[in-house]
């Protein structure tokens, strides 16, 4: 997913570097490891000369929910592992951990939970949950959570994902210049698998 305005930020996240590498590459190479080639929601001309398979937005004021309908709808797989790109301390064996899990799902996502709640951007979806989307997205519904009230969730809690990353980062995205400075300074010049 890769469709924000970035406002927050002032300027778009998903081109902006760690260890040298955009943050919409390192999130397709990391899917690329779990799943195979990943496909970016949200065409634009600069992510294809990246050498990225992107798909444009089929709702694209929609946000985020409109993202995931879009994902779903292009998904030829019966799941869909779906990543924010600005989400750096993803790691490839939490990934791996939440792609196996929905295989023997009866759900129509497998989201993870965390103390504020869920985590709707690094969860893996049903193609059958496109229709409950597309449902909330016509009564004008746009946050994930409340557009998946009707479906079938299987939660992932903190005590099982805390053992693939125990600082409580996992999920912390970049939202801000000051968490894009934080980033670079956690993840130095290292490589997270």
């Amino acid at each position: 997913m890769a469709g924000g305005e970035s406002s927050r930020m002032g300027r778009d996240k998903a081109l902006l570097e760690l260890q040298g590498i955009p943050l919409i590459v390192r999130a397709a190479r990391l899917l690329e490891t779990v799943v195979g080639v990943p496909t970016v929601v949200g065409y634009r001309e600069d992510f294809h000369a990246l050498g990225l398979r992107t798909i444009a937005d089929d709702a694209p004021c929609a946000g985020p929910l409109g993202g995931i309908a879009t994902a779903l709808h292009a998904a030829h797989a019966p799941w869909s592992l779906i990543i924010a790109c600005d989400l750096p301390y993803l790691t490839q064996a939490w990934l791996e951990f939440l792609a196996s899990r929905a295989k023997d799902s009866k759900a129509d996502a497998v989201i993870p939970m965390n103390e504020r709640g869920a985590e709707p951007l690094c969860a893996v979806y049903n193609k059958r949950a496109e229709q409950v989307i597309r449902e909330a997205l016509a009564r004008g519904t746009r946050k994930i959570t409340d557009a998946l009230a009707g479906a079938r969730i299987e939660a992932i809690e903190p005590r099982e994902w805390k053992a693939f990353e125990s600082e409580g980062v996992l999920f912390k995205n970049m939202n801000s210049p000051a968490d894009y400075e934080e980033s670079k300074a956690r993840l130095g010049g290292s490589s997270r698998k």
